[in-house]
């Protein structure tokens, strides 16, 4: 009886403690600009992008922001990196379950190419 208790209590504690410690999703593409596009066209794309896939199931809560090289040895193709986060695994998922037949797709790539990308757990610290 003792056994079957720690293992209940085992399972209890692993389902409820996994998600409130857990890191938010956070995706990174290395992306070049094409010619003639600016940052300032940039960020109005990525602008545009972030309110239409806010409208997506599990995208309500996603954040975005562009990275500007300042002061690097090399960048080699890369001009920028975009970043996307969600405060969760699971949003993460819905977002991608909706978002590749969504309006937001279909223009994603605008003014720059992104040929590869990185999924992340972020941990923050305090």
């Amino acid at each position: 009886m003792k056994s079957k208790f720690f293992w209940v209590i085992a399972v209890v504690m692993l389902l409820t403690a996994g998600p409130a410690f857990s890191g938010q999703a956070m995706q990174m593409w290395n992306c070049g600009l094409e010619d003639g596009v600016s940052e300032a066209d940039v960020e109005k794309t990525a602008a545009e992008w972030l309110k239409a896939v806010r409208q997506l199931d599990g995208g309500k809560n996603l954040e975005a922001m562009l990275l500007f090289p300042v002061a690097v040895n090399s960048t080699g193709e890369t001009d920028l990196i975009f970043m996307v986060t969600a405060p969760t695994f699971a949003e993460w998922g819905r977002f991608w379950d909706a978002y590749p037949s969504s309006d937001a797709a279909a223009g994603e790539n605008d003014g720059m190419f992104c040929p590869d990308s990185v999924i992340w757990e972020a941990i923050k610290i305090e």
